[in-house]
């Protein structure tokens, strides 16, 4: 009897500590509840529902800029208003007591570093450009470190000097400046003072030969122009996929960007090459500056502060070189998105305190020219695309408009599909490879902001030219003869994964259906993550 009652007393206890600690975990469970609660109420969705405001007013912001843009090109268009209607273009002829010294002297600059594979396009392209050959200067600023390359671009001037062209191959001890300080350098040169304009090409650009008879004529029949922007044609569009988005790209600015501003307040960005400048306006605006990686746009904004004015020439192409790979491309973005970000930071205070301008084109070039187009474009894009939204599914009180979610963003991208309507069926690939994109201009944009690590980064585009031509013999598991870890991009694999998570919650617990654009888009980033995009170079080349 007594063993019994030991025994049920031994059970009893069990149990009662058993409630206890089922209590305590309760209790716990209840408290961590409760927690969890307070964090989200009142601390995660307060900022997601300010993050979506902040972006559906960027979309917004976005929005006005596109639409603005597009109609003042329309005008342009409709109207006829182009430029040889606006501006004296009187083609330059000969004096019969003169004769080419009627021409004004224009020197041509071809920069480059290690231009192995395109050295002879834009130096053949130069020497064959119509223009009076006393009148004519070209001068090749070779920074190449490769010695090879090095003899061959000497070689090839030295042929045409040869061949009676007047053709200069300068070389300097550093690359100091990258690309601006070989362009500070070349104007040091005394034969320079002699000119009176400058046309510029990268090594992969090719002017057509009557490019120089086009273009001057703005300069020199009127005073107060600084800058005569061409247009870029792409040799390579066709190479692939990756290409082929791009040309979208680049056609919507040219079409669009450019040609509002010059119509609007002969105003734009210089795109560092295919242009024309008036020598003394780059010595007005203080030369050439190497203090970010956009030294081009940094001194079309200070000619633009000093009341300079600018022309661009849609009808007028040079035909140019698209980067066909995804490094080439990734590090080509990096410094567009970084450097004007970087030099807005560094310029403010000069837009805003410059006399010689108007309040509007102040204001034109503070928000229109860099915030809007520049900073705001970059951030949108993948903050409320690649982030806020795919976070959104995992908070249901979280409620986001539909026209913040679909109908502005479609009205940007049949906006941007104005550049290049071939290409519109190539639509729904432009939208997932520039949210992608998005995620390193982004990282650039705050890179340049807070003057972070990379800021002055300057790594030259990688141009192909000719080199895959001609070589059909190479297997295609010799062109993938590469090391697979080396092509991993870790920052695009995150993404990816984060957007697969994001698209499997929302498929099982929501009804919104935004995995429809979740799936395709995180499949985007697995593909950039994996490095299969753009063109892969044999090893042997």
């Amino acid at each position: 009897m007594h063993e019994e009652i030991s025994k049920f007393r031994s059970i009893w206890v069990e149990r009662v500590y058993e409630m206890v600690a089922s209590y305590e975990g309760l209790l716990q469970s209840i408290q961590i509840a409760d927690v969890w609660y307070m964090v989200r109420s009142f601390g995660l969705v307060p900022i997601i529902n300010l993050a979506v405001v902040l972006c559906l007013i960027m979309s917004f912001m976005v929005l006005f800029e596109k639409t603005t843009m597009g109609l003042i090109s329309l005008y342009a268009k409709v109207f006829r208003r182009r430029p040889y209607r606006v501006y004296k273009c009187d083609p330059i002829v000969p004096d019969e007591e003169s004769g080419s010294a009627a021409f004004p002297m224009v020197l041509v600059q071809i920069p480059m570093y290690n231009e192995k594979e395109v050295y002879q396009l834009s130096i053949g392209a130069a020497c064959n450009l119509e223009w009076p050959g006393d009148r004519i200067l070209i001068q090749v600023l070779d920074d190449s470190t490769d010695p090879i390359v090095k003899d061959l671009v000497k070689t090839e001037c030295t042929m045409w000097l040869n061949k009676g062209k007047n053709i200069r191959y300068e070389t300097r001890s550093n690359r100091n400046g990258y690309k601006a300080g070989a362009l500070k350098e070349g104007m040091k040169h005394p034969y320079v003072s002699e000119c009176e304009f400058i046309a510029m090409f990268d090594a992969d650009f090719q002017p057509e030969p009557d490019y120089l008879t086009r273009t001057v004529p703005f300069l020199f029949h009127n005073p107060d122009i600084a800058l005569v922007q061409a247009r870029w044609l792409f040799v390579n569009a066709n190479e692939c996929l990756m290409t082929r988005v791009q040309e979208m790209s680049m056609d919507y600015h040219f079409k669009v960007e450019q040609e509002s501003g010059s119509t609007s307040c002969a105003f734009f960005g210089y795109n560092g090459t295919a242009g024309v400048w008036r020598i003394s306006a780059i010595s007005d605006a203080g030369g050439w500056a190497d203090r970010t990686t956009v030294e081009d746009m940094d001194l079309a904004v200070r000619a633009g502060l000093r009341g300079w004015k600018f022309v661009y020439l849609g009808d007028t192409k040079v035909k140019s070189e698209l980067p066909s790979t995804f490094k080439a491309y990734r590090y080509q973005q990096h410094r567009w998105s970084c450097g004007p970000a970087n030099l807005f930071r560094k310029m403010f205070w000069d837009i805003v305190l410059a006399k010689k301008v108007s309040m509007y084109k102040k204001f034109y070039v503070i928000y229109h020219f860099f915030i809007a187009r520049r900073i705001v474009s970059h951030l949108v894009t993948f903050a409320f695309y690649c982030a806020v939204i795919p976070l959104s599914v995992f908070f249901p009180e979280i409620e986001i408009p539909i026209w913040g979610i679909v109908y502005v963003p479609t009205a940007i991208t049949l906006m941007n599909a104005v550049g290049k309507p071939r290409s519109i069926h190539l639509i729904v690939f432009w939208v997932l490879f520039e949210n992608v994109m998005s995620l390193h201009r982004c990282k650039a944009v705050f890179i340049g902001l807070f003057e972070a690590g990379r800021v002055n980064e300057w790594i030259v585009t990688e141009k192909l030219g000719d080199m895959l031509k001609g070589s059909p013999s190479i297997s295609f598991a010799k062109k993938l003869n590469f090391n697979v870890w080396k092509k991993f991009n870790v920052l695009e694999l995150v993404v990816g994964l984060y957007l697969l998570v994001c698209a499997w919650y929302d498929f099982m617990h929501n009804s919104d259906f935004y995995f429809v654009y979740f799936v395709p888009q995180s499949i985007a980033f697995f593909i950039f993550g994996f490095g299969y995009v753009g063109t892969i170079i044999p090893t042997d080349k």
